[in-house]
């Protein structure tokens, strides 16, 4: 069950504001009845402020009514009007740890998915234009030491990200009525036919 804003700020309204019993307000809240017998007694929370959660639009005044009339009735969150947040995909934090393998993985991604844009393997690795170009004109600082890495087995982005790009890349190579190219052989049949 989702709980309130504030849980425990809301519990002291509802305790303050109310006739709730404290199992009501307890479950509402996700708190222990006895927690929230301590809060209206007193001994808990001593110096928070209460919550409103009716005017913050988390409960209604009549849903309140409903369950002070009916002591076994829990309450129940108003739905919200506030839109779902949307998941962005695409760059995404990379730890310190991790940004030393980005330019084994432009390399990777460069060598055996031409089809995909700076951009898009911008977004997907979280670098820069800048230095996907230095790694592909080799001019890279460290362009001696740099090996193809698969950007997923590092860590660097998902294997789901990677298909939805190339997936992406091969539509627009189609769009523009260019030859896709053939996915990268597995590690293992590159050296078979070697």
């Amino acid at each position: 069950m989702t709980l309130p804003l504030m849980p425990k700020a809301t519990a002291v309204w509802l305790i303050d504001k109310t006739s709730l019993t404290f199992s009501q307000i307890a479950q509402f809240c996700g708190m222990h009845p006895l927690e929230v017998q301590a809060i209206a007694d007193g001994e808990v929370a001593q110096g928070i402020n209460g919550y409103d959660p009716v005017a913050n639009g988390q409960l209604t005044a009549d849903e309140i009514a409903r369950s002070e009339a009916d002591p076994d009735r829990p309450l129940r969150l108003a739905a919200s009007t506030m839109p779902a947040p949307k998941r962005l995909r695409g760059a995404r934090y990379t730890p310190v740890a991790k940004r030393n393998d980005r330019p084994d993985a432009i390399a990777y991604l460069l060598k055996n998915f031409p089809q995909l844009t700076d951009a898009q393997i911008g977004k997907l690795l979280g670098t820069t234009k800048d230095t996907i170009q230095k790694v592909r004109e080799r001019s890279h600082w460290n362009s001696a030491n740099i090996k193809p890495a698969d950007p997923v087995l590092k860590g660097l982005c998902s294997q789901t990200d990677l298909n939805a790009m190339v997936a992406a890349a091969n539509e627009r190579l189609t769009q523009e009525g260019q030859a896709v190219p053939p996915p990268p052989a597995p590690p293992g049949e590159a050296d078979e036919a070697a």
